[in-house]
């Protein structure tokens, strides 16, 4: 519809309506403009909070890891140790044996 072809009455009554429907539209985009700023904000404050504790978490995972690097070579350091004594103490196991064999002839004699 055209407005030149509105009657006057119309446009007297709907004008300020319309005028104060713009101006309220208009507060309500600044108003969506400035939460939109506002969030941007928090949602990059909130991805930084995030980096920095992944951050924090790999550092964590990384110490915990070479905690485990280091008792697996410690263990396997240890077991090489008992692999080479269990020789030997099979060895003393059977001279145990023997002298105790040797000990009971003695007493026997």
């Amino acid at each position: 519809m055209n407005m030149e072809k509105m009657p006057s009455w119309i446009e007297r009554l709907l004008l300020p309506k319309l005028n104060t429907i713009e101006g309220e539209l208009k507060a309500i985009n600044t108003r969506i403009d400035s939460l939109d700023e506002k969030i941007d904000i928090k949602i990059d404050s909130l991805r930084n909070e995030m980096k920095s504790e992944f951050t924090g978490l790999n550092y964590r995972f990384e110490k915990v890891n070479e905690r485990i690097d280091s008792l697996r070579i410690e263990m396997t350091v240890k077991l090489d140790s008992l692999e080479k004594r269990i020789p030997v103490i099979e060895k003393i196991a059977v001279l145990e044996l023997k002298i105790a064999e040797i000990e009971k002839r003695l007493a026997v004699a």
